[in-house]
């Protein structure tokens, strides 16, 4: 690729805008006010907070990115993604649900779906009225998707889905999921399709809800489909189109667990700036000692540089550019920030950091996460060689 290629896709402009400052301060509001007294609650039980994810599809933050006339809020992926990084600052669990909501599902049916398809089902899904998910990833099959074993297979005006998909953001919670399902084996990747299927449909059930290490109050599923008759209409696109919308739809979805992970890593932070200023050793705030100020710099500067890189990838997916270099690196470097991030705040934090009474434990367990969804750390930097390989 020649460098001049390389610098024209990898410098989109962008500013900070008033509707961005304004759309943050309403999160951070938010986020301090309804999320952070019930945080360690929802932690400990697991419960899904169907009250606060309704009053943020009060805010339209459940459809940030979808126009007003599918009752979205009309706004950018700037402004998305500082909801993100607002509200993941406080809970990252709950900054994943409206990441995988807007992104993943939701996405999904306003970028392929039909006319109708979108008109019958993204209102719900803007508003929250309805909580989707998007089931690509099996038992045996993560990374490799093009081996997943879900099959579809035509039955007059209807498609039977037959199989399991695991960890499936959403999967008990939801009412509308995106499920993609093999139609034509010989083709592989080619012979997958994309399916609309709302989760009350006489064969679809929830075989397993998992009891994770971190994000523990957004729900995590497995599914099951057992001769599950899905009206033809709910095919999205042609049949075989299923695996080039997943692609498109998790570029998107990187910018967002990127954006998760900034919040993270600022939420960290933050917790360490003040445990720096308060905690007492030899006479002095431990801020004061060169050991803890070398840490909260790097923290600060790798912060800074993972932002730039998700700001950038989300002003590119607002102009309409191909996006699978921008969003493969944000969302590699900043997860990978955010594990660094949480790690040196326990660390800062010493023994008080290893217990439930200060914030950085929890966004410890939380932030591995981010290094997982979307696709892995391996995954991105497979992605990134091959977009910068590729025009040679």
């Amino acid at each position: 690729m020649a460098t001049e290629e390389l610098t024209e896709r990898m410098t989109p402009d962008f500013e900070i805008t008033d509707s961005m400052k304004l759309v943050a301060e309403t999160a951070r509001n938010f986020a301090e006010k309804e999320i952070r007294p019930t945080v360690m609650k929802y932690d400990n039980s697991m419960e899904f907070p169907a009250d606060i994810v309704r009053k943020l599809g009060g805010l339209g933050f459940m459809g940030v990115i979808f126009p007003v006339e599918y009752e979205g809020a009309g706004l950018g992926y700037l402004e998305y993604v500082s909801v993100l990084e607002e509200i993941s600052k406080v809970d990252p669990s709950i900054g994943l649900t409206v990441a995988a909501h807007n992104s993943l599902c939701s996405n999904h049916i306003y970028t392929f779906g039909s006319d109708a398809q979108k008109k019958k089902y993204l209102p719900d899904l803007t508003t929250a009225r309805k909580i989707g998910a998007w089931a690509l990833t099996e038992p045996s099959s993560g990374s490799d998707a093009g081996g997943m074993l879900t099959t579809a297979v035509r039955d007059g005006r209807h498609y039977v889905l037959n199989g399991s998909k695991n960890f499936i953001t959403h999967g008990s919670v939801g009412q509308v999921t995106v499920v993609m399902a093999i139609t034509d084996r010989s083709k592989k990747k080619k012979g997958v399709s994309a399916f609309i299927v709302e989760n009350d449909t006489p064969g679809f059930s929830v075989s397993k809800k998992e009891d994770k290490l971190g994000m523990r109050c957004c729900d995590t599923s497995a599914l099951a489909f057992a001769d599950c008759r899905v009206p033809a209409e709910n095919l999205m696109g042609a049949e075989g189109d299923g695996f080039p919308q997943a692609l498109t739809v998790l570029d998107g979805g990187r910018i967002s667990i990127a954006a998760l992970s900034i919040g993270i890593a600022q939420g960290a932070l933050d917790a360490s700036l003040r445990y720096a200023r308060e905690r007492k050793q030899f006479g002095k705030a431990i801020g004061e000692f060169q050991a803890i100020q070398w840490k909260l710099s790097t923290m600060a500067t790798e912060i800074e540089a993972a932002r730039l890189l998700t700001y950038r990838a989300a002003a590119a997916k607002n102009d309409g550019a191909d996006v699978t270099l921008h969003s493969a690196m944000a969302k590699y470097y900043a997860s990978e920030v955010a594990v660094m991030a949480t790690n040196e705040a326990v660390q800062i934090h010493g023994g008080y950091g290893f217990t439930k009474d200060f914030p950085v434990e929890k966004l410890y367990r939380d932030v591995k996460l981010v290094t997982i969804g979307e696709g892995t750390t391996e995954i991105q930097k497979v992605v990134i060689a091959r977009e910068l390989l590729k025009t040679l």
